[in-house]
């Protein structure tokens, strides 16, 4: 599926976070190593299987994976908010390949990140799309979140889970069931 170039640009959200070009480099080098990993009877397989509305470059899992890692030691040193921003810089485009690179990136993260964070992957969760997503964000970030969380911080996240449970997203509904059985 063609991709306009528009949903290449730097996304303000992401500048606004990290006031170096770090996290824009990040991004872009894993963008065109996504993109050399990929793979065109990939991708039309993975439009056709998951229909989502989501662009595919058709890059393995373990290409995102690799991807991360090379990301990881090029940029090393990025900070909280650089590594949120890169997050979030990866899942504005609605490209399966990024999002799964958004959240790899997260999980070998997990541990520096805080309570505050549950936000933005809760906008994650909302704009997944399909559970191949859902699935890893919720049981490989989302929880270890919560498991490292002091008691105030967990008392009040779980009020968030809670409001998922009653909501009206598929995605953040399975999360909520999810999480709530670890409680």
């Amino acid at each position: 599926m063609a991709l306009d170039n528009e949903i290449y640009t730097t996304s303000l959200y992401a500048q606004a976070e990290a006031d170096n070009g770090c996290v824009t480099a990040a991004a872009d080098f894993i963008d065109a190593a996504l993109r050399y990993e990929s793979s065109w009877e990939r991708a039309e397989s993975d439009s056709e299987r998951l229909s989502s509305g989501l662009s595919y470059y058709g890059a393995s899992v373990g290409a995102v994976r690799g991807t991360i890692r090379d990301a990881a030691r090029r940029y090393s040193g990025m900070t909280h908010d650089e590594i949120t921003a890169l997050s979030s810089e990866l899942w504005l485009a609605p490209v399966f390949e990024r999002r799964l690179a958004a959240i790899v990136l997260l999980q070998s993260t997990v541990s520096i990140l805080v309570a505050t964070d549950l936000t933005r992957l809760e906008g994650f969760l909302r704009d997944a799309r399909v559970r191949e997503l859902a699935d890893p964000l919720t049981t490989d970030v989302v929880r270890p979140l919560l498991q490292g969380m002091d008691a105030t911080s967990r008392a009040k996240a779980d009020v968030v889970i809670r409001r998922w449970a009653s909501g009206d997203n598929e995605f953040l509904r399975m999360a909520a069931v999810a999480l709530q059985k670890d409680s």
